[in-house]
């Protein structure tokens, strides 16, 4: 019988290793690789990595300019090495994110964007192979329309907890978000006191809501769940576009021979009653609605916090090796 593994792949879902580590990325023969800060701080410790992060730092040392331009120059570096070794490895594509410092601010989002995208042209990287990822606030989702729209660089909306955000990204033609699944499930557990099954689980109801209502409306944007904390919220989402999944339980999957049978179906949700919902040029409609699920408010920002903060780290290893 088939490992979980493989029967996730054969019900259409596309798998995405959520790792800086090439090695496990190798292992389980996933499409694409997501990557974030945090992964690559964590990458960054082992020795392995320790030759990209001295790339970086010759290439801004090269660069000139004043030690923060130099370090931030490096850190950008930085993505762009992994990135490249990382393509090196899957035939998809992979995402690199902006800095979550920037989640409020259209054009840095865009200006930092397409300066990732030159960097890996420069390393003969098509833009076509690269998700420049963005966090899911107002002022990101309008970034990733500028870049889809204007330039043909291709957007992965990241940070997103609920459906409001997801309908803007929709709207504003993102080629993919990152619905998290995991972290609405630590905040229910937090909140409520109580455990849930696979089946109840709130972040997967989550992404089944977002997943029907694209699919009810023919949106392109494709939905990756992300963000797990067991292998029954992946089972759970069989069927959907993409998952992006952690080494430890891609490893888990494999282990495994429990059945996977399809959960979501796109054709289905074509037949089910589901208000439309609009947030174009409606920025104070997008605010209030999103302002009243606390659980989304919360962990958008605990989420571009926790990145803001693992890039300054970052920041302060390559400063160590700049002076």
């Amino acid at each position: 019988m088939a490992n979980s593994l493989e029967q996730l792949k054969a019900t259409g879902t596309v798998v995405v290793s959520d790792s800086g580590d090439f090695a496990s990325i190798g292992k389980y023969k996933p499409q694409d690789a997501t990557t974030n800060p945090s992964l690559i701080l964590a990458a960054t410790k082992k020795p392995e990595y320790a030759g990209l992060l001295d790339i970086a730092v010759a290439k801004a040392k090269a660069e000139g300019g004043s030690i923060d331009q130099q370090v931030d120059s490096a850190l950008d570096h930085l993505l762009v090495q992994f990135g490249k070794k990382i393509l090196e490895i899957i035939p998809g594509k992979v995402s690199t994110e902006v800095d979550a410092a920037f989640s409020f601010s259209t054009k840095d989002s865009v200006d930092k964007a397409l300066h990732i995208i030159k960097l890996y042209e420069k390393e003969g990287i098509s833009k076509d192979r690269v998700l420049i990822k963005i966090a899911s606030t107002w002022e990101g989702i309008k970034a990733a329309e500028i870049l889809q729209r204007d330039h043909g660089v291709n957007c992965n909306l990241t940070l997103m907890f609920s459906i409001v955000q997801a309908i803007a990204a929709a709207e504003a033609g993102a080629y993919l978000i990152s619905p998290f699944v995991g972290r609405i499930l630590d905040w229910f557990k937090a909140a409520t006191k109580k455990d849930y099954t696979k089946e109840e689980d709130p972040g997967v109801a989550s992404v089944k809501n977002i997943f029907n209502y694209y699919k009810k409306f023919g949106y392109k944007t494709i939905v990756m769940g992300a963000s797990f904390r067991n292998t029954g919220e992946i089972t759970e989402l069989a069927g959907c576009d993409y998952l992006t999944i952690s080494p430890s339980l891609l490893e888990e999957l494999i282990n495994s021979t429990e059945p996977v049978p399809k959960k979501l179906d796109a054709a289905a949700a074509s037949a089910l009653d589901i208000q439309k919902r609009t947030y174009i040029n409606e920025e104070a409609n997008f605010r209030f609605d999103f302002n009243e699920d606390q659980m989304a408010v919360e962990k958008l920002r605990e989420g571009i916090s926790k990145f803001a903060a693992d890039a300054v780290t970052l920041k302060g290893l390559i400063r160590a090796k700049l002076e």
